[in-house]
């Protein structure tokens, strides 16, 4: 179990980029959702002793690593959102030298370990080519396999799915879903999507603040009556957003479809729809944004 209790972090130029953290993550995939600038990058760089915060404590299997920062570092993984290699060199070059620095020095013991790793993220058939020459998937998959190096109890992986194509999007979600059965894995992220499909826990952070969090099924339960959608003309939208809290607008075969938040039918042609984890995220980044100004200081950093 990961614990941060009233964990905050204020840079040296005084922006208030986390506001008392409080979280109790437990085995298995947890999602931290969010939109840019909400302070996913500088919580999870916290978490995994990159940075200490201002404030706070963090504990991870009862462990201070605030105090003992070593004692996490031998037991996690982490995969960065700006993820740097050596683009001329081998993935399993690359993957051996990694092993090294994670302190495997037998070099029967790093060939299993490498040799392991690639087939578990399906690399094994380009372990010889130079990482340059990887899509943005399998880049993404050879940054899970330096990940595992040493069997990490805690894999922390910073929006790992953006930018990639479906399919490779696809492959991607369903490793971390196999690693995320026996181990705490953290997936920062502000796509929706991949929380709605991993998580069985997940958090909101808004501007350095935990806004929301709690199993999605159920979050998505209690927004149940409250979600109303309607397809109106895209000249109509600043009228709607006047009149209604519109929490979300798409556009479907060149349609554009509206979703407001009401507690009440709200009549004018509305339709009642049945949330999802979208309504819910967008239905909190709305009640954020009606807050007084003066708290955004995680999206300047």
């Amino acid at each position: 179990m990961l614990e941060l209790k009233n964990v905050s972090h204020v840079y040296s130029n005084g922006v208030r980029a986390l506001n008392d953290v409080t979280l109790s993550v437990p085995k298995g995939m947890y999602g931290l959702l969010g939109p840019n600038g909400a302070g996913k990058s500088t919580l999870m760089r916290t978490v995994g002793t990159l940075q200490t915060p201002t404030s706070g404590s963090i504990t991870f299997g009862g462990v201070d690593i605030l105090q003992d920062p070593e004692s996490l570092r031998k037991r996690l993984g982490y995969l960065p959102q700006d993820f740097g290699v050596y683009p001329r060199v081998s993935a399993y070059d690359m993957l051996d030298h990694m092993a090294v620095l994670k302190g495997i020095a037998s070099k029967g013991d790093r060939k299993d370990t490498v040799e392991t790793l690639l087939n578990q993220v399906n690399l094994w058939d380009v372990r010889k080519k130079a990482i340059a020459g990887f899509s943005g998937g399998m880049r993404q998959r050879f940054g899970i396999a330096q990940a595992l190096i040493g069997n990490p109890d805690l894999i922390i992986v910073d929006e790992p799915t953006a930018g990639l194509d479906p399919e490779e999007r696809n492959r991607f979600l369903n490793l971390l879903a196999a690693i995320g059965e026996n181990v705490v894995v953290i997936l920062s992220t502000h796509i929706v999507e991949d929380v709605a499909d991993l998580c069985p826990r997940m958090s909101v952070i808004v501007q350095g603040t935990i806004e929301l969090e709690g199993a999605p099924k159920d979050l998505i339960a209690k927004s149940a009556g409250s979600i109303w959608a309607k397809t109106i003309e895209t000249a109509e939208l600043g009228a709607y957003r006047s009149m209604y809290e519109v929490i979300s607008t798409r556009l479907f075969a060149g349609e554009t479809i509206v979703h407001i938040l009401s507690d009440t039918d709200p009549g004018d042609g509305f339709t009642s729809v049945d949330g999802g984890l979208e309504d819910v995220y967008f239905s909190t980044l709305a009640a954020t944004r009606r807050q007084p100004a003066g708290a955004s200081d995680a999206e300047a950093a």
